[in-house]
């Protein structure tokens, strides 16, 4: 039993508190960068388990506002200063209610459920089409070879582009 306590690690207190106290104890006016702050920390509560959990409680504490971040250093956020706007454009003011007022919860969004209890929807009769006619593009039909091309035929000409007529070349005699 007394080995255990002897490989148990000490149990260190959480991460924002680690941050915030070697923030104070370094209080370095424009800030401590990362690095300083582990330091501080390996060196007051020996070796830290996770070297990535103390960037990513860095973020999340530079998020939440309870560190400013500026030039790659860490400081405390000013409790005067107003707090940061995120990215877009600010939300409209709402109206205030007036007193004795009851307000209507917002509805749910979505499609609403169906009523178990309703009676079944008779299936909609299929409507006839007005023409007759089936959807969608006709069927191509096949013609016959002598009736592929009926002008052609009727008219006697070729199809196509008429050749170019080459004027005639007449001979001139030179006479000297």
């Amino acid at each position: 039993m007394a080995t255990e306590e002897v490989n148990k690690p000490q149990l260190l207190p959480p991460y924002p508190e680690l941050i915030l106290k070697a923030l104070e104890a370094l209080s370095e006016p424009s800030g401590s960068s990362k690095s300083a702050i582990s330091k501080y920390i390996e060196s007051t509560y020996g070796e830290l388990p996770d070297s990535t959990v103390l960037g990513n409680e860095l973020n999340k504490m530079k998020e939440s506002g309870e560190l400013v971040f500026n030039k790659n250093n860490y400081m405390k956020a000013d409790p005067s200063a107003p707090p940061k706007r995120g990215r877009g454009r600010p939300p409209k003011p709402k109206a205030p209610v007036p007193p004795g007022t009851v307000v209507s919860p917002p509805r749910p969004r979505g499609r609403p459920p169906k009523d178990p209890n309703a009676p079944p929807k008779s299936p909609k009769p299929k409507p006839t089409p007005g023409s007759g006619r089936p959807r969608g593009r006709p069927k191509k039909i096949p013609r016959s070879p002598a009736a592929a091309y009926p002008a052609a035929v009727s008219s006697g000409r070729p199809r196509g582009r008429p050749p170019k007529v080459k004027p005639q070349l007449t001979e001139v005699s030179v006479e000297s």
